[in-house]
C-alpha cells in the first residue's frame, strides 16, 4: 500500500512540477534550467544506491526511513517560502470535472498536429530505448562473464553522460531552434545504442563510451522537449499533458518489454540494441522531414524577437 501511495504521489509531482517551473522561470532559459535539471537528476541517480548502502548497513531499516522522510519535509519546506504566480484558468476549466479535463488534455494534444506527432515519437523512444536498458544485466551476464563490476561501470557511465549533459546543457542553452537539440541527442544516442550491441569482454570501453554518450544525449533530448512544452502549451492545460506524457510512457515501456524479452530468447540480447539504435536513427530523420514537428518552439521565439525588435524601435 506505501508503494502505491508513493507511486500516485508521483504521477500528481511530475506534472505539477513541471508545469509550475515556466510560472517562476523565463522562458529564455528554460532549456537551461531542465538541462541543469536533468544533471542534478543524474547525480541523485548515481549517488542514491551507495549511500542507500551506507546507511543501510550503519542503522536500521527504520532510521532509514525516517531520513527518507525528513528529507521530504525539508524539500517541502523549501517549497513553501517560494511564491508561485496562479494560473489563469478557464471558466470551462474551473467548471469541468476531472474526467472532462482528461478528455480537455486529449483533445488539447490531438488538435495539434506537431505535439500530438511529438507524444508519438516520445512514445515510439520508449517501446525502444527502455527495454534495452532494462535487460542490461542481462547482456552483461551473456556478454560480459556476469561480472558485476563492469555492470557497475557501465551504469556509472551512463549516469555522468547524463551528469555532463546537463551540465553543458545548462551553460549553453542548445541550438536556437530547440528541435535541432533535440534531434542531435536522439540521433547520437541511436548511434551508440548500435555501438552498445557490439559490447564484449575485449571491448568493454566501447559499452563505457557508448553508455556515456547515450546518457549525454537523450539528456540533449528531453530537456529540450520538455522546455518546448513548457514555452508552447498553455498554463492552464501543463498539468494535463505532461500527465498524459507520463502516462503513455509508462504504457509503452511493459509494451517494449514483452516484444523484447521473447526476441532476446530467440536472437541474441545484441539484437535488441541493433534494433533499439536503427528504429532511433530512423525516428529521428523522420522527426527531421515533419516541419509542424521541427517548428515546435520556434513559433513562440520568432514572436518575442519581433516584439522585441518593435519595442526597440
Amino acid at each position: 500500500m506505501a508503494m502505491i501511495a508513493r507511486a500516485i504521489g508521483q504521477a500528481f509531482h511530475f506534472p505539477a512540477m513541471q508545469a509550475t517551473i515556466p510560472l517562476i522561470v523565463p522562458a529564455r532559459h528554460l532549456v537551461r534550467i531542465s538541462g541543469l535539471t536533468q544533471m542534478f537528476q543524474g547525480i541523485i541517480n548515481i549517488a542514491a544506491p551507495p549511500a542507500g548502502a551506507l546507511l543501510i548497513s550503519i542503522f536500521p531499516m527504520q532510521s532509514v526511513l525516517a531520513i527518507d522522510i525528513v528529507t521530504a519535509a525539508v524539500a517541502i519546506t523549501c517549497l513553501a517560502v517560494v511564491t508561485i504566480p496562479k494560473t489563469i484558468r478557464s471558466l470551462e476549466s474551473i467548471t469541468s470535472s476531472v474526467i472532462k479535463e482528461m478528455k480537455q488534455g486529449f483533445h488539447y494534444i490531438w488538435s495539434w498536429k506537431g505535439l500530438r506527432i511529438l507524444m508519438i515519437l516520445s512514445a515510439l523512444l520508449n517501446l525502444f530505448l527502455i527495454p534495452p536498458f532494462t535487460l542490461l544485466p542481462i547482456m552483461v551476464t551473456t556478454h560480459l562473464s556476469g561480472d558485476v563490476l563492469k555492470l557497475g561501470w557501465l551504469e556509472a557511465a551512463f549516469g555522468v553522460g547524463v551528469i555532463l549533459g546537463g551540465l553543458i546543457l545548462g551553460a549553453w542553452g542548445g541550438f536556437k531552434k530547440s528541435m535541432v537539440t533535440v534531434l542531435l541527442g536522439v540521433a547520437v544516442s541511436g548511434a551508440a545504442v548500435i555501438a552498445l550491441g557490439f559490447t564484449s569482454i575485449s571491448l568493454f570501453m566501447l559499452g563505457v563510451a557508448a553508455c556515456f554518450i547515450i546518457g549525454a544525449g537523450l539528456t540533449f533530448a528531453n530537456a529540450p522537449i520538455i522546455a518546448i512544452m513548457q514555452k508552447t502549451i498553455a498554463n492552464d492545460m501543463q498539468g494535463r499533458v505532461f500527465s498524459l506524457l507520463g502516462a503513455i510512457g509508462a504504457a509503452a515501456t511493459p509494451l517494449g518489454l514483452i516484444i523484447a524479452g521473447p526476441l532476446a530468447d530467440s536472437f541474441g540480447i545484441s539484437i535488441l540494441y541493433f534494433i533499439a539504435g536503427i528504429a532511433t536513427l530512423l525516428l529521428c530523420v523522420s522527426a527531421a522531414f515533419i516541419p509542424s514537428v521541427m517548428n515546435l518552439g520556434a513559433e513562440e521565439d520568432e514572436k518575442k524577437e519581433i516584439i522585441k525588435t518593435e519595442d526597440n524601435q
